[in-house]
């Protein structure tokens, strides 16, 4: 992996980091919290912006302990960036720990607390879209046309022609190019007729397509339409371009679960997933693969890979997970129901344990990507 792979990499990582942390601390603002620090990235401090009641001064390398001894700062929010670049944290007073103040986390409604913690995962999902409208405003949309067939394509076989928009396969919905590769990766192909709609000429027809078992380079056998669709992006007018962006964004979130339903239910390995150090290879590949076509292609990509990553992480933050926004708010939606919250023991073990199991998966992952790139 060359620098520069990894200077985009880390670059976008802190974009889409900033951007949920921001969530956190814009609607925690709003609800009047006090926020202690913002930061980007984990570990010990590199710089620190802090007010001390008369102006703001530039810190560097200063450990929680110069903060606790200065009182002067006490009661303005630290502006951080540490050392390690993956991660970020937007700390509230009271989100510990019961305390009793008026900017106290701990003191506002659950409906505040409920729309501070959701706020990030929100605005991951607003970066994607405003992500989206930057790629389809600039390159258009992929529209899921059939651009030719197998020498023995079943679809082909059935009635499909070249030229033919595919707006539906086996009931499930088809708006992008990008759908038609996904499709057989979520619903398994087995030989069995599967009925797929298209608009031809703007009449909408359907047929019954029998997929194939076609042999791959590597031996395997894989159930195949025989149809071909990479077809070119098209420019829309303004409210295309809103649509196909809403739509890049609530398909990157589709795919998200049901990547998840894979991993759940054992379909994919150990060797399929991957952290930070994968992510790292995948913008390089991405760099790679793009050059030859020019900076806009290699920017281009980089936003789609960027949509992929921020959908993603929103996603993720909203799982029920102890020591996640999701497993946050479930312990809210849970003093809701009691109407008063669960004894704080109880949340903080269960944070802990969370914390821990969620760090041990992230050392098992790196550990596996770096081993995947020997």
């Amino acid at each position: 992996m060359d620098p520069i792979s990894i200077i985009l990499a880390v670059l976008v990582f802190s974009v889409i980091i900033i951007f949920h942390e921001f969530g956190h601390f814009i609607v925690a603002r709003m609800n009047k919290v006090s926020v202690i620090e913002f930061s980007l990235g984990m570990g010990p401090r590199l710089i620190s912006f802090a007010g001390d009641g008369e102006k703001h001064r530039l810190l560097l390398f200063k450990s929680t302990e110069f903060f606790e001894q200065n009182k002067q700062y006490d009661g303005h929010t630290i502006y951080s960036w540490k050392l390690l670049p993956f991660g970020g944290s937007c700390m509230m007073l009271g989100e510990e720990e019961v305390v009793e103040d008026e900017g106290s986390f701990s003191e506002k409604s659950v409906w505040a607390r409920m729309a501070i913690i959701f706020a990030g995962p929100f605005f991951n999902f607003i970066l994607a879209f405003v992500l989206a409208l930057m790629v389809i405003g600039t390159v258009g949309y992929d529209k899921p046309v059939i651009t030719g067939f197998d020498q023995s394509s079943t679809a082909q076989a059935a009635g499909l022609q070249k030229g033919d928009i595919i707006t539906n396969i086996g009931g499930t919905k088809i708006v992008v190019d990008r759908e038609l590769s996904y499709y057989p990766i979520f619903h398994k192909l087995d030989g069995t007729p599967v009925d797929i709609t298209v608009d031809r000429n703007g009449e909408e027809k359907t047929f019954s397509v029998t997929p194939k078992l076609t042999k791959q380079r590597d031996g395997t056998g894989k159930y195949l339409f025989g149809y071909y669709h990479a077809s070119p992006r098209e420019k829309g007018s303004f409210w295309d371009v809103i649509k196909y962006s809403s739509y890049e964004v609530k398909f990157w979130i589709k795919t998200t679960i049901q990547s998840l339903g894979l991993m759940i239910t054992g379909q994919v390995s150990a060797d399929q997933i991957s952290g930070p150090v994968g992510i790292v290879k995948q913008v390089s590949d991405v760099v790679e693969e793009s050059k030859p076509e020019g900076m806009k292609t290699v920017t281009m990509n980089l936003l789609i890979f960027a949509i992929l990553i921020t959908a993603n992480l929103g996603v993720m933050n909203l799982l029920p997970i102890p020591a996640l926004d999701g497993g946050r708010l479930l312990f809210l939606i849970i003093e809701l129901i009691r109407r008063k919250p669960l004894p704080q023991k109880v949340e903080t073990y269960f944070n802990a344990g969370g914390f821990i199991a969620l760090m041990s998966l992230m050392v098992f992952i790196m550990a596996n990507d770096i081993l995947k790139l020997f």
